[in-house]
């Protein structure tokens, strides 16, 4: 092993569990599919960047196209790995967000609101997908709740708890929302 590619694997390892330990965990059930930076520093040095780029490959959030050019980047040259850094992360980043967006669109759980919104982000350019899997994915996911609460309301014959329950959910946050919606109904 070279000397370069033993450090390069040093620090990989050394850094595993800070990156690791440091992401923000995604709340269970929210769809949101978890989206690695697109933007990494090109600094002067080849090592700098290898190890920038060693930071992506350990990072869980890349998904499979960033790690898949990452290691691309990493056995290729110092200028593969500064051309990956300035354009290539974006492009592969855009390409899992791409699938990410895909995948909620093939669960059939999906409503009407995420699907109309996630069909305008995959028509739309790089910085709306990434947009709709940052924000937009909650804001339609908050609509379609919203609907499903409104249904509740409408059944005949629902108990006064669950018409208060889902009177209080409507007027509260997204997450509220998706809470009665998925779990709170069915405690009332």
């Amino acid at each position: 092993m070279n000397p370069t590619r033993a450090a390069l694997v040093l620090t990989a390892t050394a850094l595993a569990p800070v990156l690791l330990l440091s992401t923000p965990s995604f709340a269970a059930g929210t769809g949101a599919a978890p989206t690695a930076p697109a933007v990494a520093a090109v600094v002067d040095s080849d090592a700098d960047n290898a190890v920038a780029i060693a930071r992506l490959l350990a990072d869980p959030a890349s998904g499979r196209a960033v790690k898949r050019e990452a290691q691309k980047a990493l056995d290729g040259t110092p200028a593969d790995r500064v051309a990956f850094l300035t354009t290539g992360l974006a492009i592969a980043q855009d390409e899992d967000n791409r699938v990410a967006i895909t995948k909620i669109l093939a669960d059939p759980a999906t409503g009407r609101g995420v699907k109309r919104e996630a069909n305008k982000a995959l028509d739309g350019t790089a910085a709306d997908r990434a947009a709709f899997l940052k924000t937009g994915l909650r804001l339609a996911q908050a609509e379609d709740d919203r609907v499903a609460v409104t249904r509740i309301l409408a059944r005949p014959g629902i108990s006064d708890t669950l018409r208060a329950a889902a009177q209080k959910a409507i007027e509260g946050t997204p997450e509220e929302l998706r809470y009665f919606v998925t779990v709170g109904q069915y405690q009332v």
